[in-house]
């Protein structure tokens, strides 16, 4: 039986309002999760433009973004630098540590962090954040916690469907 789509409706649009980091996972969110390692030990990776815009556009909004990744990852450094993701952390198991170390930096509450992931190591990160959020082919763990799951697959725009949520709520009513 499929599981329900939790919808961004069920979100209040002041929820969405209030976020100023938005914090991801990159394999297997802002990449499908497959890593290509060529013979001679380069790594390659896929990375949606549709969701370098969204990520753009936020920076444009004042919204920060964050990439807390479980491993190193120099297509990841390189995806990041061309985009100038302010805040790269790679190597990080305990991404829950890893996101409240940056909101304490950056003088922020758990009301003021969306986070996405797809793993079990995403999970507490996500339940923390006031806008957890993965994808439809994340694992039990992730999904379970998750207040808002995307229609778009990872590394296919699903966090450019995020990125529209937060922009959407900083414009006026709908006329």
């Amino acid at each position: 039986m499929p599981r329900p789509r939790k919808s961004p409706g069920l979100i209040p649009r002041s929820a969405w309002a209030r976020i100023r980091l938005l914090a991801l996972d990159v394999d297997g969110i802002l990449t499908d999760g497959t890593v290509q390692i060529c013979s001679n030990g380069t790594e390659a990776k896929s990375f949606s433009i549709l969701d370098g815009m969204g990520m753009k556009r936020l920076e444009l909004a004042g919204i920060a973004v964050a990439w807390i990744s479980g491993r190193p990852s120099a297509a990841s450094t390189v995806r990041a630098t061309e985009l100038k993701i302010p805040y790269l952390i790679q190597g990080r198991s305990d991404k829950l540590a890893a996101l409240q170390e940056l909101a304490a930096k950056l003088q922020l509450t758990a009301q003021e962090c969306a986070y996405m992931g797809d793993d079990d190591i995403d999970a507490p990160a996500i339940a923390w954040a006031a806008i957890g959020v993965s994808v439809p082919d994340a694992m039990p763990a992730a999904l379970k916690v998750a207040r808002y799951v995307t229609r778009r697959q990872a590394g296919h725009g699903a966090v450019r469907e995020i990125c529209e949520h937060l922009l959407a709520s900083r414009r006026g009513p709908a006329s």
